[in-house]
């Protein structure tokens, strides 16, 4: 119980620490996008997510290189749906209107598409099997990598480029307004540096607290890397999206969770670098691909109501958020109904 109690405080100290960074992360990117010509979509795709997609990297990288690469990819895929329900309860920020009835930019809708394809890759190539072609990582681990790489590209450009716009966007004012600072270009890289690296050290200190506390309660690898080890890794994002929120940067926001959920996708590459043969995909089954079909659908969830633009609320959340709750917590239900 000892060992138990003294994990669980350092894992409440490591939850301080990434929050605080966390919280702060959206304005300096919103700096960084104003700096460098970005639009807020793709600062949070890009910066955001790839910045509160360490914790991930560091995590699956090391449970794989220790002999259990099932837990890096469960808490891949987990992260991934819970990322989406964060978004879904940040919702209840805004209040008086749903959060995809305010953003009214295709980039933003394209990366939400671009994700569900890539989930829709991962579950293919767990089902199908195969892709040993004799290299260090699998076929699948390949082509989901270029999958992420070319859909970060294609999103980039719709930036870029946009090839529609709403006939009606709605009154972003609030959401536009910028405290203008004169932080320097050097000062402000430097500060992001610093705050990706307490993210980095405290979600890796979260997963190996949080792995801990569940062996110690023993829970099973599948549920310890899909719930607890998820939860963990995605208190960066959790504090970085109700930051966005509270300061109307909803583009960021949304960007954010998609980003995050593409970057964690291509890290199945490097679990599989690092995994002894079978790679990491060849070793997963029924349970990883309901998690992933899981992600996927609240990803489409959240599309349908950019599509939409349904300005009802319900419990201060728009209907497609509190749909995406009750399938989140179906689908874990489902998820644990698969372990016994």
């Amino acid at each position: 119980m000892t060992v138990l109690w003294q994990t669980a405080f350092v894992f409440a100290l490591a939850a301080i620490a990434v929050w605080w960074a966390g919280t702060r992360l959206p304005a300096y990117v919103v700096a960084l996008s104003e700096r460098t010509g970005l639009g807020q979509g793709i600062a949070g795709m890009l910066v955001l997510g790839g910045i509160t997609s360490l914790p991930e990297l560091a995590t699956g990288t090391t449970a794989a290189a220790i002999g259990v690469p099932l837990l890096s990819l469960n808490d891949i895929l987990g992260s991934a749906s819970l990322n989406l329900l964060l978004l879904a309860l940040a919702d209840m920020v805004i209040g008086a209107r749903p959060l995809t009835s305010v953003v009214a930019r295709p980039v933003t809708l394209i990366q939400g598409v671009l994700s569900m394809t890539l989930f829709a890759l991962v579950a293919a190539a767990i089902g199908i099997g195969g892709g040993d072609w004799g290299g260090p990582a699998s076929a699948w681990s390949l082509a989901i990598f270029a999958g992420v790489v070319i859909a970060l590209f294609i999103s980039h450009r719709a930036e870029q480029r946009p090839m529609w716009q709403v006939i009606n966007p709605p009154d972003l004012v609030a959401a536009q307004e910028t405290r203008k600072s004169p932080i320097s270009t050097g000062k402000l890289a430097f500060v992001l540096l610093g705050l990706a690296t307490v993210i980095l050290i405290g979600g890796v200190t979260l997963a190996n607290s949080g792995e801990t506390i569940a062996r110690e309660t023993g829970l099973s690898t599948g549920i310890v890397g899909l719930l607890i080890i998820a939860i963990a890794t995605s208190l960066p994002e959790a504090s970085a999206i109700i930051s966005a929120m509270r300061h109307h940067r909803y583009e960021l926001a949304i960007g954010e969770i998609f980003g995050s959920n593409m970057f964690n996708l291509a890290i199945i590459l490097a679990i599989d670098l690092v995994t002894p043969s079978p790679g990491v995909l060849s070793r997963a089954g029924g349970f990883e691909i309901t998690g992933t079909m899981l992600a996927l659908g609240l990803t489409g969830i959240f599309v349908i109501g950019l599509i939409e633009r349904r300005d009802r609320t319900i419990l201060r959340m728009g209907e497609d958020s509190l749909t995406a709750i009750i399938v989140y917590f179906g689908g874990v239900g489902l998820l644990i109904s698969l372990t016994n």
